[in-house]
């Protein structure tokens, strides 16, 4: 049966413009929306990741307390089909880079992992042999 559900996380940042610029240069993705104050960043008309400014609270209230850290306990997982250019890709942004590339015992792939702008710990892994792309 083919999935009913997709994800479509939103996370709250601090500037939208400069974390849509970050994601969609180590996602090679592009804007979806594109804003100050909403972004949607998306691959193959497909949305991986929404990102909303932390103190603009829309018809919906707000998604963050500003004076807490960002990203406690939040991972931002994406697999790729060529981990070693992502992985070029993030070197190049300046992220901070938290685990270099290795294998994940658990899911027999390869990861890397790093800090976005706003703090997000962000891994990027390889394909795995549990979840094959055709």
């Amino acid at each position: 049966m083919p999935p009913r559900a997709w994800p479509q996380p939103l996370v709250a940042v601090r500037d939208v413009e400069a974390s849509s610029r970050f994601y969609q240069h180590v996602l090679s993705a592009e804007s979806g929306h594109g804003g100050d104050e909403y972004e949607q960043i998306v691959v193959g008309g497909e949305i991986l990741l929404q990102l909303h400014r932390i103190d603009v609270e829309d018809h919906h209230g707000p998604l963050a307390d500003p004076e807490q850290p960002l990203g406690n306990g939040v991972l931002l997982w994406f697999e790729v089909a060529d981990l070693e250019t992502a992985t070029e890709r993030v070197r190049a942004s300046g992220a901070t880079v938290v685990r270099d590339v290795h294998v994940n015992p658990n899911a027999r792939q390869q990861e890397v992992w790093f800090r976005d702008p706003d703090g997000y710990l962000v891994v990027l892994a390889g394909p795995s042999e549990y979840r094959p792309r055709g």
